[in-house]
């Protein structure tokens, strides 16, 4: 009886243990991405489009989730889906770049992503990686606390989503394929949009405004992503403050603001009561365009509205005071006064021993027109093209960086990156535009091959050459520590000193200042070739752009497993 007592007692304890364990789901989706057409600024547009809506379906996770995506290209163009700041741990080949960790999926054809959700919560997104496609193929991607887990903060009364995007009156494929053959920038988009919507400014938009009803003394959890080609972003609620709580998925001690910048790439979530009388505000988003005078940029602005409830319809809405486009100062002191929330979930300490240090300058630069062409770039015999250390990067055309690496494929990369700048130079100073020799990159596919598990301290310097720009830097597959900023050439012998190794704020895209640098921190701890580029569309297909190979771990469990059966072939 004794006996019976007892295995019936354990019987129970694991069933409560059970039923107090969080279990992970498996959450499955369908993209159909195709032809849609749509009304804005008075004229009918054919966009790219996943399952007939702009932006496309938002995605809703737990961390510990399993996402399962099957993908249908119909459009007429080569496509893939890139999970934006999500680690994909040891699950690269879901990542999605074209030509690093995949070929693209040819129309008429299908692939399915498969990846787990770990260590993340907060706000990432999705959006397509070949071409310029992602003008209009994205959306939210959501990763809540598991079941029984809650928010570091107090839980909002609501979330709401809020992207950022841009809107052209044109093919965006066209319009990417002509700057890059007359060797000079795209033509600037013609609206900005807040979930998909320009707003009243525009013509033939009264109508088309993003609209969020609020109940007075309730807070909301804005979920902000900046999923735009070539702008980054201000963005301000009329008479009310935001309280930012976490930036790409990474929590942040509270910071109280009244405007959010914000670059593309980025994702940044905020707090925000409704405190104020009964009424209607504005919200609105313009460029911060930090090449102000020099980059030709959108300098429309965007207008959604929050009408609280009960507020009477005649009400006008206030209207908020955007920082000037050229507002470096605003937009620095947002991105330098974060700081993550330490012992917070997830927050991994800055690791202290580097094994790994590189500095990289990043920017501009050109290419001879080929002979019997016509370019439109600088001096009108050559093409825009841009850098990092001086190369150029070009993407393989027949076999994905990431199937070379697993199959031990020569000759599709080199690992010969240069871990600092061929020549060193006044980065900065706008005086280094006539030396020739500075200005021309040689292309190439050039890695960084790196220890499993090693940690990497990378210094990122913008230049002055074609005109200094805050560029957006987006790692794929990790997270990484951002140490410091500042203006100028990065000076060691001084800003060391700069660096927060206490709480820094944690991201997947940084935008480094203009004339400036920033310092950043990861540990290669899998396995895989993981792209990094400037998260600005114009700059990423002349060359913006690197990667880092890290070597598989000492264990089946460390290592990179065989590609899907379904990835697609060149």
């Amino acid at each position: 009886m004794g006996r019976l007592v007892f295995l019936f007692a354990c019987s129970l304890l694991l069933l409560v243990a059970a039923a107090s364990t969080p279990s992970a789901a498996i959450v499955e989706h369908t993209f159909h991405v195709q032809n849609l057409t749509l009304n804005r600024l008075c004229n009918r547009q054919v966009i790219t489009a996943v399952n007939g809506s702009f932006p496309g379906p938002r995605i809703r996770v737990l961390e510990g989730d399993t996402l399962i995506v099957h993908v249908f290209n119909k459009s007429p163009y080569n496509l893939t889906i890139h999970w934006h700041g999500v680690f994909q741990i040891l699950s690269g080949w879901a990542d999605g770049p074209s030509m690093v960790t995949q070929c693209p999926i040819r129309p008429g054809n299908k692939y399915t992503y498969k990846f787990k959700i770990i260590k993340q919560e907060g706000t990432l997104w999705w959006h397509a990686h070949a071409s310029a496609l992602r003008a209009t193929v994205y959306g939210a991607l959501i990763i809540r606390p598991r079941t029984g887990n809650s928010y570091p903060f107090p839980k909002p009364y609501m979330e709401v989503p809020i992207l950022l995007g841009e809107w052209w009156n044109a093919n965006i494929v066209d319009i990417q394929n002509n700057a890059l053959a007359l060797g000079r920038g795209p033509n600037v988009s013609d609206a900005y949009t807040i979930n998909g919507w320009p707003g009243d400014l525009y013509p033939c938009s009264t109508n088309q405004m993003y609209k969020l009803k609020v109940v007075r003394g309730k807070t909301y959890l804005l979920r902000i992503i900046n999923a735009a080609l070539d702008n980054q972003l201000f963005y301000k609620i009329a008479n009310h403050k935001m309280t930012v709580v976490a930036v790409d998925a990474c929590y942040t001690n509270r910071y109280v603001t009244d405007v959010v910048a914000i670059a593309p790439g980025q994702t940044v979530d905020v707090l925000l009561t409704a405190d104020q009388p009964l009424g209607s505000y504005y919200m609105a988003a313009r460029a911060y365009a930090s090449a102000f005078g020099i980059v030709p940029f959108d300098n429309s602005t965007t207008r959604g509205v929050i009408v609280y409830d009960g507020a009477a319809s005649s009400t006008t809405p206030v209207v908020p005071v955007l920082p000037a486009f050229n507002d470096t100062p605003t937009a620095h002191k947002f991105y330098s006064n974060l700081t993550s929330l330490a012992g917070g979930p997830h927050c991994d300490p800055v690791p202290v021993k580097v094994d790994h240090k590189m500095f990289v300058t990043i920017g501009l630069a050109l290419e001879i027109c080929p002979s019997n062409t016509t370019c439109q770039g600088p001096f009108n015999v050559t093409k825009l093209s841009a850098a990092m250390n001086n190369q150029s990067f070009v993407p393989p055309t027949g076999l994905s960086m990431l199937q070379a690496f697993f199959f031990n494929v020569g000759g599709v990369y080199t690992t010969d990156f240069p871990a600092r700048p061929p020549v060193q130079f006044d980065y900065t100073n706008a005086s280094i535009n006539s030396n020739l020799s500075l200005l021309f990159a040689p292309k190439g596919t050039k890695t960084t091959k790196l220890k499993f598990n090693s940690t990497v301290e990378m210094v990122l310097q913008n230049t002055a050459i074609l005109g200094a720009e805050n560029h957006p830097m987006h790692l794929h597959g990790f997270d990484f520590h951002v140490l410091a900023q500042g203006f100028g050439n990065y000076n060691p012998a001084t800003d060391t000193n700069k660096f927060n190794l206490f709480d820094p704020q944690r991201r997947n895209t940084i935008a480094v200042p203009v004339g400036g640098w920033a310092v950043i921190r990861f540990v290669a701890n899998n396995p895989g070739v993981w792209f990094m580029h400037c998260h600005l569309d114009a700059h990423l297909p002349i060359g913006l752009a690197t990667a880092f190979v890290v070597e598989n771990g000492p264990t089946p469990a460390t290592t990179l497993p065989p590609p899907p059966a379904d990835l697609p072939l060149c």
